[in-house]
């Protein structure tokens, strides 16, 4: 397996990759009670950001909105919105500006990414 990637090393510029070690982190207050970040990718003068982000079973956010699209794809647990609960495979994506709840019955750990 080792000779896949030393090839494959030799084909791009392995000084661009961006790698973040999950496990090695510890979670982040994400600015409601019971949700959690793991920052993975902040490039904020261009407004993009990526995160993993739990959520406790219980918690939820009153409605809001964020200046960037949002888009959410439920690794495990449910989590929902006002509109219906999402599964994990799901995915989500909300337009900058659109007001929303966020939450989760059971728990859940989604893929959070914000873009212009």
């Amino acid at each position: 397996m080792t000779d896949i990637f030393m090839a494959a090393m030799k084909d791009g510029d392995v000084a661009t990759f961006h790698t973040v070690e999950t496990s090695k982190q510890e979670w982040e207050y994400g600015g409601s009670e019971g949700f959690w970040l793991k920052r993975l990718y902040d490039r904020l003068e261009a407004r993009e950001q990526t995160f993993l982000m739990k959520v406790d079973a219980g918690a939820h956010a009153e409605s809001h909105a964020h200046d960037q699209t949002e888009q959410i794809f439920v690794l495990d647990g449910t989590f929902y919105d006002q509109t219906r609960t999402y599964n994990a495979g799901d995915y989500v994506l909300r337009e900058a500006g659109t007001n929303h709840t966020a939450g989760s019955t059971t728990g859940a750990t989604v893929l959070v990414v914000y873009t212009p």
